[in-house]
C-alpha cells in the first residue's frame, strides 16, 4: 500500500497564475531560494494529507459530490507576512471564502474522515505564499522590505477547486471540481 500526498486548494486562472509564478520565480533568483516553485501558485483550502493511492478514485468520487454556490468572487491585494518566514500575496477574505473553506472540510471530514485539518489551530488565513520553507530569517527581512509596500491587486471569479499531488518532489494540480456539477473540465 502506497501513501500518497494531496491537498485542496483554488488555483487562480491565466494570466494571473502566470504573474504569480512569474513574481515566485524573479523572487527565487534574487534571493536563492526555490520552496514556493514546488507548487503552483494557490490558495489553500484543505492542508496536505495522506491517502492510499490505491484507494485515489474514492477520494475522487467523494470530491466530485461535494457541492457549492455557483461561484464566488476572491480578491489578492497586497502584500503580506508570517514573520519571520512566510512572504504572501492577501486574500481579503468574505464570507463565500470561508464558508466554501468550512464546508469542504466538513465534507472530507465526513465523507474521507480527514480529521488533520481539524487539529490546525492557526485557522483559515487564506493566502498565496510566494516565498516560504527556505527563506531563512535574513533573507526574510531583505524580502519583506522590498515588499512591504508594493501593491498587488487581482480579482477573480472562482467556480472550481483542485486535488493536488505530490508527484517527484513538486504539487502538481492532479483533478479540478467545479463547484456545482459533475462534469469537470
Amino acid at each position: 500500500m502506497i501513501q500518497q500526498k494531496y491537498f485542496i486548494a483554488i488555483i487562480p486562472p491565466q494570466p494571473i497564475l502566470s504573474t504569480i509564478e512569474n513574481l515566485k520565480k524573479t523572487i527565487s533568483e534574487t534571493y536563492q531560494i526555490k520552496g514556493a516553485l514546488r507548487s503552483p501558485a494557490h490558495i489553500t483550502l484543505h492542508m496536505p494529507f495522506y491517502w492510499q493511492e490505491e484507494n485515489e478514485q474514492q477520494l475522487i468520487d467523494s470530491l466530485q459530490l461535494f457541492r457549492f454556490k455557483d461561484e464566488l468572487t476572491i480578491h489578492l491585494d497586497s502584500f503580506s507576512c508570517f514573520q519571520p518566514r512566510v512572504v504572501f500575496i492577501n486574500i481579503e477574505v468574505d464570507e463565500s471564502l470561508r464558508e466554501l473553506q468550512k464546508k469542504l472540510v466538513n465534507h472530507v471530514k465526513i465523507n474521507l474522515q480527514l480529521f488533520n485539518q481539524a487539529d490546525d489551530l492557526r485557522g483559515f488565513h487564506p493566502h498565496v505564499t510566494i516565498a516560504f520553507r527556505d527563506l531563512k530569517k535574513p533573507v526574510f527581512y531583505k524580502l519583506w522590505e522590498e515588499f512591504k509596500d508594493k501593491t498587488f491587486n487581482e480579482t477573480f471569479t472562482c467556480q472550481s477547486f483542485f486535488l493536488l499531488k505530490h508527484i517527484n518532489q513538486r504539487w502538481e494540480p492532479f483533478k479540478e471540481f467545479n463547484f456545482h456539477s459533475d462534469v469537470n473540465p
